[in-house]
Formats: C-alpha cells, structure tokens, sequence
C-alpha cells in the first residue's frame, strides 16, 4: 500500500441538490474540478457532515463517488465518509465504496456511542474490519471531547498503530488533551498524517499538523492552503494575518448556534463564489433565514473573498 500523500488542504465538500432536491450531478462535478485546481488540494472528502451523507440513499451515495471519481480524474484520491452503525455494516458500506472508486474511508464512530459512549476495543475493531473487507486506507476520526464517542488516549494509539491507517482527523476541541495526545500520537506512528478539522479554531491547531480536513474548504480553499503553509513554517505572524482575514467568515460559518447550520452556511458561501446557483439542503436542515444570508454575504466581503473568476469555472 502507498499511503495517501494527505499533507495539504483536503476539502469536505457540500453536496449539491438541483431546486427539487435531487442530488445535482454536474453542479458536484464543476465544484469537484474547481477545488482540485487549486495547488495544495490533497484529497477531496464526501459523505460526511458537510456533505449531508447520512441523508443520502446508498445509490445517492454510490454514484456520488462515481461523479467525484469521474470528475478528479485521478488529481486526488477520493475519501468516503464510512458512517453505518454495526461493524459489519460499516465494512460492507466501506466495500461498496471501494467498487465505486473511493480509495480512502474518513471513519465516523458508531453514533450510539455518541450518546452511550463505546467499550474497549470496539473501535479498534471497527477499523479493522473495515481495512480488511474494503481495502480502503483509513482515517482515524477523533471526535469533540464533549461527546462520549471521543477515544481515549490507548485507543487512539491502538489505532494509529494498525495496518491501513494512514491519518487522523483530529477535532477533539480540547486544547488541553490536543497538547497532550497529539505529541505522544506522534511519537507512536512517526508516519501517521494529523490534520485537524477545526474549522472555528484554526489558529491554535496549524503549528502541529500536516494538513487540514476541513468543510471550510470548500469555501476558502485558496487561503488555507497559504495558512497550512505559514503553520509548517511556524510562521506565525503571517499564520495570524491570514486567520484574522478570514475571521469575519468564521463567525459567520461556524460561530453560529450550531455547527449543523455551518454546513448550510458553507452553501450560501458557494452561492456567494458562484459556484453554487442556490443553497438547497435536506431536511432535518433547515434555511438559515434571509438576515443570515446577508450576514454571510457580508463577511465574505469583508474578507475579500469574492466570486470565482468565470474564465477558470469554465474552464473546468
């Protein structure tokens, strides 16, 4: 295996609806191209929480994979969200995957153990079974600390330690236990790829990390990239005058009452660069309202993001 070169920029892109809410298959496919023109852009992310995966038919979620596939036309692997509840579900969900093209699985813990937390050695097991029965190469997933599906430190390093497992997505938002885990993570797989999905705290997380796996990405690729790069360079005042840029759009995405409405933020950010028509969403998401539209048009002005030139959309 030749572990997934991750150290960059991987975007977890929206899904795109046509007006009807029927998943819009070119409308994926220029957003997909856009983003892997962008130098720094490493993999592309779907079927997670920004991409409204858990509500998607297993044939939505199929010949979305085709579509990016299709699309990337081998620029950058393509990385599912592995979401199915049981462990037997989660590895026949990962092989399905695979036969559709994806060549790595983000892998989203059991959400009952959001609520009822997990036993020892379930997760460990679940990776397992699905590197095995897949062949997908795997990210480790840690989720907020203030959940119960957020692992412990020995399962975390049990974790990063078994075959298939090249990265982790670390959002654990807890900067006590970030200082702490990632280091000794570190120390355990010299080669295991960390990149952080904070997207409302990027600043702390950049001087530790590889990369980003983030739904910000979509929206704000093109300054990532230089924020990843001021991160391994320790640069930090160039790090801070990047993150104070976009701040205005980081409040207006992510500092909102829920992280649920970024993901309908991160689409009227599209709409705003063009590369959306419209924000369409699927229930249990709800609109965010007119005066929150404007708030985000607004920040994205203020940040001096503005619309896609039309020439490189076309040129797509």
């Amino acid at each position: 295996m030749t572990p997934m070169d991750l150290r960059g920029l991987s975007p977890a892109p929206v899904t795109a609806f046509t007006r009807d809410g029927e998943v819009d298959h070119p409308a994926n496919a220029r957003l997909a191209k856009w983003l892997v023109s962008i130098e720094g852009v490493k993999s592309l992310v779907i079927l997670g929480h920004a991409g409204e995966g858990t509500f998607l038919t297993e044939k939505e979620r199929l010949d979305l994979i085709r579509t990016y596939v299709e699309a990337v036309n081998g620029a950058v692997p393509i990385i599912a969200g592995i979401t199915g509840e049981g462990t037997k579900v989660a590895a026949e969900e990962a092989r399905k995957c695979r036969a559709a093209g994806a060549t790595g699985a983000l892998v989203y813990p059991n959400h009952g153990w959001l609520r009822f937390g997990y036993q020892k050695g379930a997760p460990q097991s679940r990776y397992k079974a699905i590197w095995e029965e897949s062949g997908l190469q795997c990210i480790l997933f840690q989720y907020p600390d203030a959940t119960k599906a957020s692992y412990d430190l020995d399962t975390q390093l049990e974790i990063a330690v078994q075959e298939g497992v090249v990265a982790t997505k670390n959002g654990v938002r807890n900067m006590k236990r970030w200082y702490v885990e990632i280091p000794q993570i570190k120390q355990a797989n010299p080669k295991l790829q960390v990149l952080s999905c904070h997207d409302e705290w990027l600043l702390p997380t950049m001087f530790d990390v590889d990369g980003l796996l983030v739904g910000y990405g979509n929206i704000a690729p093109e300054l990532l990239v230089q924020l990843i790069e001021a991160g391994k360079a320790q640069n930090y005042p160039a790090a801070r005058k990047i993150f104070e840029q976009l701040l205005p759009v980081t409040r207006a995405v992510y500092h909102r009452g829920s992280h649920m409405e970024g993901t309908v933020a991160l689409k009227l950010g599209l709409v705003h660069r063009g590369l959306l028509d419209h924000a369409t969403i699927r229930e249990p998401l709800k609109n965010l309202g007119e005066k929150a539209e404007k708030e985000i048009f607004a920040a994205f002005d203020a940040a001096g993001i503005g619309a896609v030139a039309p020439e490189l959309l076309a040129a797509e």
